[in-house]
């Protein structure tokens, strides 16, 4: 099943690419299909339910559609909703006129069933790649696949190791739902417009039970840690605990020196200090 081209596509309805939506169109067939195939595997071919986030104009639709038992496409530009329904006549696919950053992804999803794996997708707008790696962060246990199109430095921080410039608050939060795999990369000649950085194709596998459970103190440890790279722990977590002395019991359960800096810990080092946070006073 082929694709028409979205440069032609747009032309022919006198629209151009949405810079306030973030628009850059894929127009490389073949990374088209590698996409394709790495969100449904030939052995899950009519078996796999897929929800796409921005389908666009339909050139991973329509490939995704020839392989998924079920697929939903949402899209939240309105001009182009027409154009997708008319390109996907006859494919099955469900068109959605929403946005990705609010839209309830579990009733398309549906639920777990070990012959019909769930598949989350799409070629992310970098301005909202963020939000929208939140809602796949939220999902986690309703898939059991998430593979994304993000910016090259998205990718470089989620796929990232503790200690190096590229681990960040992103990077926890991600890797306390999911292990992390870079399919691709993806030069900015094989979008319309091309973008002015390069891209990656990742793969988020679930992992179950999850590294980390995203409490409140999770939350706060992670995003103080980060927000002050510079500082010691003992400084950015200053005022989590009752008192310095409660931080210090907290960090001795934990296995943590405050003298260290936020980007050395890995996922289960600050859940166990959230959980340390949990206790009273010795």
């Amino acid at each position: 099943m082929t694709s028409r081209d979205p440069r032609s596509v747009l032309r022919e309805a006198g629209l151009r690419p949405k810079k306030s939506f973030g628009q850059n169109f894929l127009i490389a067939a073949p990374i088209a299909r590698a996409i394709a195939t790495a969100c449904v595997p030939d052995d899950e071919i009519g078996r796999a339910r897929v929800v796409e986030i921005g389908a666009g104009t339909g050139v991973l639709t329509r490939l995704l559609a020839a392989r998924a038992r079920t697929l939903a496409a949402v899209e939240r530009d309105r001009e182009l909703v027409p154009l997708l329904e008319r390109e996907l006549t006859a494919t099955g696919a469900l068109v959605i006129e929403a946005d990705a950053q609010s839209i309830d992804f579990a009733p398309l999803l549906g639920d777990a069933d070990p012959e019909s794996p769930r598949v989350l997708c799409g070629n992310l707008p970098y301005a909202i790649s963020g939000s929208l790696l939140r809602r796949a962060v939220e999902s986690a246990g309703q898939v059991e696949r998430v593979v994304f199109m993000l910016q090259q430095e998205v990718a470089d921080r989620l796929g990232a190791t503790p200690g190096t410039k590229s681990w960040g608050a992103l990077s926890v939060f991600v890797r306390a739902a999911y292990d992390v795999q870079r399919l691709l990369r993806v030069p900015p000649g094989a979008f319309h417009p091309p973008p002015e950085v390069a891209s990656a194709l990742v793969q988020l596998v679930p992992v179950r039970p999850p590294r980390a459970t995203e409490t409140e103190a999770f939350r706060t440890l992670v995003r103080r840690a980060f927000g002050a790279r510079r500082k010691t722990l003992r400084n950015a977590w200053a005022g989590v605990a009752p008192d310095a002395a409660s931080l210090e019991r907290a960090a001795a359960r934990a296995g943590i020196a405050l003298e260290a800096r936020g980007e050395t810990l890995d996922v289960t080092a600050f859940a166990r200090m959230a959980e340390a946070l949990g206790y009273g006073p010795d």
